[in-house]
């Protein structure tokens, strides 16, 4: 029975897709959530950041303009507050993040993908 594996993917991005060729060569069970069409709720965005031993902020795209339109570089903002921003606004999200025995990696590079399938 393969291995079962969920990725948080953006079609439109080439490295959520590399990601997600890497999991299908690998002929693992995949689930595949498209964040952007089905936004993540906060026990999952909870559980994500637990996986991935981040913070909040750290799983934002500091980058995006949507990022400093709505001024989510506040060092004021709690952690409550960023995780409601990614909720309403799941652009924001790094990608792709795949989940993985109860642990999970940010794709970019590939090789965390890869680290985390052979941990």
């Amino acid at each position: 029975m393969p291995d079962q594996v969920t990725i948080y993917h953006n079609p439109r991005c080439s490295k959520s897709r590399a990601a997600l060729e890497l999991l299908n060569q690998r002929e693992m069970d995949v689930t595949i959530v498209e964040y952007l069409q089905t936004p993540l709720d906060r026990a999952t965005l909870l559980t994500l950041l637990q996986e991935l031993a981040l913070k909040p902020r750290e799983l934002m795209r500091r980058g995006d303009s949507q990022y400093k339109e709505l001024e989510l570089n506040d060092d004021t903002l709690n952690d409550d507050q960023l995780i409601e921003a990614m909720i309403e606004n799941p652009i924001l999200i790094e990608r792709p993040i795949v989940s993985f025995e109860g642990n999970a990696a940010i794709g970019r590079p590939i090789d965390h993908v890869i680290d985390l399938l052979d941990s």
